[in-house]
């Protein structure tokens, strides 16, 4: 893995500018790689994903909210880590929201959750330039 390559780190607070500034750090991270071709939708899924965890990981103060950005051979695998172990449901999209889950899987080529070593849990997405983006 060259330097360039390596995993983008970086830790956020609940806040809901948080997602802001993930964002610029993926497209960042998403320029040096290349991968021009994916961030429309890498930068959606990775909205989404911050959101969720700004809105709905309740936890102590001091808690953050971690971000990875790993390059993957056609894409990339963003994760978003908190220290909440509720694990994020599809909704019946309405008026009241619901679409974040079903956005990211329409724009990811997989998703999922893990647990964490110690508290709480990781969302990731994979998404790739067949089905991010045009390459």
């Amino acid at each position: 893995m060259q330097a360039s390559e390596k995993p983008v780190v970086r830790r956020w607070t609940r806040h809901p500018a948080s997602a802001a500034r993930a964002r610029s750090e993926l497209r960042k991270a998403l320029a040096s790689w290349c991968l021009n071709a994916v961030e429309d939708a890498a930068l959606v899924v990775l909205s989404e994903l911050v959101t969720n965890a700004v809105r709905h990981a309740r936890v102590s103060p001091g808690r953050e909210i971690e971000t990875r950005y790993v390059r993957e051979a056609n894409g990339v695998r963003i994760e978003v880590h908190d220290a909440a172990d509720e694990r994020p449901t599809a909704r019946v999209p309405g008026d009241s929201g619901g679409w974040g889950l079903g956005l990211v899987d329409e724009l990811s080529e997989r998703w999922g959750v893990d647990d964490r070593a110690g508290v709480g849990k990781s969302v990731w997405a994979v998404v790739t330039a067949r089905t991010g983006g045009e390459a």
